[in-house]
């Protein structure tokens, strides 16, 4: 063994060595020009060009495609709490029933629940004297109206109606008059 420590090359220093032995231009290559390097250069802007163009697309398009994700994400949660909702308005029927019967103990327990959907996105529908609209009641009664009156008007309230989030769950059903 000798006292001297051998060096040692390591393989990014061996490839920079192998390239600089490397002539940079050959006799068969044609040589550098001006021309020739604003031709390279413009060429190489192009293709630049090209790229980023794609870039901002796919950027533009995986946004797009994130939204609508978010979007339908929202819209499923939303449908998924008008089910629960829609399945819980029998109880609620039940509950009104109840209170009109003279049944002690059930308002404390309808009001609870009514105010906890509401706070979801429940509304209700119970618009008396209101116009009527097909959309949000059910007529189930009809009077003649007043003379001079032009829209029907909801008359009294057979049946709370409920709507989640806008979207109408049940039509109220109610007399109309007009």
């Amino acid at each position: 063994m000798s006292d001297v420590d051998e060096p040692t090359i390591d393989a990014d220093t061996a490839e920079i060595e192998a390239e600089s032995d490397e002539t940079p231009a050959s006799d068969s290559a044609e040589p550098l020009t001006v021309e020739s390097l604003v031709a390279t250069l413009e060429a190489v802007t192009v293709e630049r060009d090209q790229h980023l163009a794609d870039l901002q697309r796919v950027s533009a398009d995986f946004s797009n495609f994130r939204k609508q994700t978010d979007k339908r994400n929202r819209d499923m949660a939303k449908q998924a709490g008008s089910r629960v909702a829609e399945a819980l308005l029998p109880v609620l029927d039940a509950c009104d029933a109840a209170a009109q019967q003279g049944a002690e103990g059930v308002e404390p327990i309808a009001s609870q629940l009514r105010g906890v959907l509401m706070g979801s996105g429940l509304e209700l529908i119970s618009d008396e004297n209101e116009p009527f609209d097909p959309n949000r009641h059910e007529a189930a009664i009809s009077e003649p109206g007043d003379e001079g009156q032009e829209v029907a008007i909801v008359a009294q309230l057979l049946r709370t109606g409920y709507a989640w989030n806008g979207r109408v769950l049940r039509a109220a059903m109610v007399k109309v008059k007009g």
